[in-house]
């Protein structure tokens, strides 16, 4: 018998899936019966589907987007930051203990990954690109402020 964990990694959302998920980035909070009236399917499917989606970590959670105005002094930023050797994996770690840094990706090209930042004003902004430049195995970085979306 297989063991839960291959069972988790092997687990390939199917359309139905997809649609539930594509409703839920539009509202978070909907109900199960709105998902079902929206899908045509019954109350319980999407019940099992959505238990199915957090149990494989497809789903890995529920959270709040917010208007683009709602807090006009929160400072964002692009950050590229260019890694020495074979630290990678250990400044990504650092990197992820930093609450500011709202997500973190691999690129390729100059620069070997792109952290998008929010911090609360200029003052904790400063901090946080200090903080990442201190970090061991950060060689290089480039930060970009985003002044207003289009």
């Amino acid at each position: 018998m297989a063991s839960k964990e291959t069972i988790i990694a092997k687990y390939t959302p199917d359309d139905l899936d997809r649609r539930i998920i594509a409703h839920l980035r539009v509202d978070g909070r909907a109900s199960l019966s709105k998902l079902s009236d929206a899908l045509g399917v019954a109350r319980g499917t999407v019940q099992n589907r959505l238990d199915r989606l957090i149990e494989t970590g497809t789903l890995m959670g529920f959270t709040v987007r917010v208007r683009e105005d709602y807090d006009l002094n929160t400072v964002h930023a692009v950050m590229m930051i260019e890694v020495v050797g074979k630290s990678t994996t250990q400044v990504i770690r650092k990197l992820r203990g930093i609450p500011e840094i709202h997500t973190l990706h691999t690129t390729n090209g100059n620069w070997d990954l792109v952290a998008n930042i929010r911090a609360a004003n200029l003052s904790e902004f400063d901090r946080i690109l200090r903080e990442v430049r201190m970090i061991d195995g950060v060689a290089n970085s480039e930060t970009s402020l985003l002044l207003s979306s289009v």
